[in-house]
């Protein structure tokens, strides 16, 4: 058995372990494992895909930091007095990082000029269901947030999530094959993971239903994430095809 086999079977059976952690409340074990799992996935992508695209790479790397820094300064509590919390802001950056990463993936892989043009209508919309989604979603929080900075971190960090999830859909439309596709259903799974958390955190009393729901959401995004990965890239466009259709 060689090693890019192993490596998936040890995921799956983290991800199983994760979800079951999840579903007990040992939110603390669940950080750990599921910081391994993020490890082991950038190593599993570094030997299995041959055509490895730096932005992607960078994306998974700076996940996985977010995530092991995370678990080690899950108990760590600011010092009293403190205008800012370092490990909140260290930990939102990386996340935002990563999503940039991704967002800069999604970008090289699509004409935007070509898609601005051909779905302009569909864009506007997007803004604006972007902009409601982000601004509903911090409003749910807004009155748990007890650190002024918070609520420019979270507004910032929602709109680079909607914004990747619009991207991507565009991306979808634009090239309409099975590598755009799964990378739209990974972000979307990424943008229910994030709403769920939220409501996790600041509207259900910590509810471990929505904890667990979380987290099956998190490992389908990644999921989907490392299949696209592994599919080849096709440039022929829906775009391009119809300009050639008029020619």
């Amino acid at each position: 058995m060689d090693l890019s086999k192993i490596l998936r079977i040890i995921l799956i059976i983290l991800s199983v372990l994760f979800l079951g952690l999840q579903s007990m409340g040992r939110e603390v074990d669940a950080f750990g494992v599921k910081a391994l799992g993020m490890s082991l996935l950038v190593v599993l992508y570094i030997f299995e895909v041959k055509k490895k695209h730096i932005l992607f790479m960078l994306f998974l790397l700076s996940y996985c930091a977010a995530e092991i820094h995370n678990y080690f300064t899950y108990d760590m509590i600011p010092v009293a007095g403190s205008k800012y919390n370092l490990h909140y802001l260290i930990g939102n950056t990386l996340y935002i990082s990563a999503y940039i990463f991704l967002i800069l993936r999604i970008f090289s892989m699509m004409n935007f000029k070509k898609a601005l043009s051909r779905f302009p209508v569909q864009i506007l919309l997007l803004f604006i269901l972007g902009n409601f989604v982000v601004f509903m979603v911090t409003d749910l929080a807004d009155s748990k947030w007890i650190l002024d900075y918070t609520h420019n971190v979270e507004v910032f960090y929602n709109s680079v999530v909607m914004f990747l999830v619009c991207l991507a859909l565009l991306n979808c439309m634009y090239n309409d094959n099975k590598k755009s596709m799964n990378l739209l259903i990974g972000c979307i799974f990424i943008v229910f993971s994030e709403i769920t958390q939220v409501a996790y955190f600041y509207v259900s009393n910590l509810d471990n239903t929505l904890n667990v729901t979380y987290s099956v959401f998190l490992v389908g995004a990644f999921v989907f994430f490392y299949i696209q990965s592994k599919l080849s890239e096709e440039y022929n466009s829906v775009y391009e095809r119809q300009q050639e259709l008029k020619a």
